[in-house]
């Protein structure tokens, strides 16, 4: 996935989840900021970050913040960007050689879910969650409470109930992760509810990616640890 209109920055505030003071060749620009989650370890004062400049007519703002860095590790934190990056993955062809439908957004009963597979005679509904924060080289997911994420789980549970198989994908959008695990101390549901799928016959997998100033692509899977023990692929 690459991105045109690049520049850099320097971020300064973040008055509401949706938009961002940046200082931009010395300018202070209104930045959307295209992650609605806390992002507190990164929207930092003072950090280096990368903004895309639209070009639509019309916008609000005129530059979108998508990627800021930590350290030395760039973290794209694009919320559009996940998605984007596990259908990149699968055209690969190395996890699903026989993969043959992907459907994106597809309903099922009452649920919606990102993406739905069918390789050889499986049947897979796939959510897909992009993780942008990192602990001591964990990744951890979620950095807020998610109601939302608790419930895409159970509605998996269901699927895997009525024949389905279910897949929960955590893409990591950055690189150098030396595993995954859920953010039990910031939502211990999420983490009980992905482990009961685990435990049901769910796949999790995790994804890292490299990141530039103007482009995030798929790179490996990293390993998953839950219950103490990590998933092997």
């Amino acid at each position: 996935m690459r991105y045109e209109g690049i520049k850099k920055g320097i971020f300064l505030e973040r008055p509401n989840r949706f938009i961002a003071y940046v200082e931009i060749e010395g300018q202070i620009e209104v930045c959307h900021v295209k992650n609605t989650g806390r992002c507190r370890e990164l929207l930092i004062s003072g950090a280096k970050v990368i903004v895309q400049e639209s070009s639509h007519p019309g916008r609000k703002t005129k530059y979108d913040l998508i990627a800021v860095w930590k350290g030395e590790r760039l973290i794209n934190i694009d919320s559009q960007a996940p998605n984007v990056i596990f259908r990149e993955w699968l055209s690969s062809g190395l996890y699903f050689p026989d993969l043959k439908t992907v459907k994106s957004e597809q309903k099922y009963g009452n649920s919606r879910f990102d993406y739905y597979l069918e390789a050889g005679e499986r049947k897979i509904f796939v959510e897909v969650k992009g993780v942008t924060l990192e602990q001591e080289g964990v990744a951890l997911f979620p950095d807020a409470p998610t109601l939302r994420g608790v419930k895409h789980l159970q509605e998996l549970a269901t699927c895997m109930e009525e024949g389905y198989e279910a897949m929960v994908i955590f893409i990591i959008q950055m690189k150098g992760i030396r595993y995954m695990a859920p953010n039990d101390k910031m939502h211990p549901e999420f983490g009980d509810t992905l482990r009961e799928l685990f435990h049901k016959g769910a796949q999790v997998l995790a994804i890292d990616c490299q990141v530039t100033e103007n482009e995030i692509i798929p790179d490996s899977l990293v390993q998953v640890k839950l219950n103490n023990i990590f998933l092997s692929w």
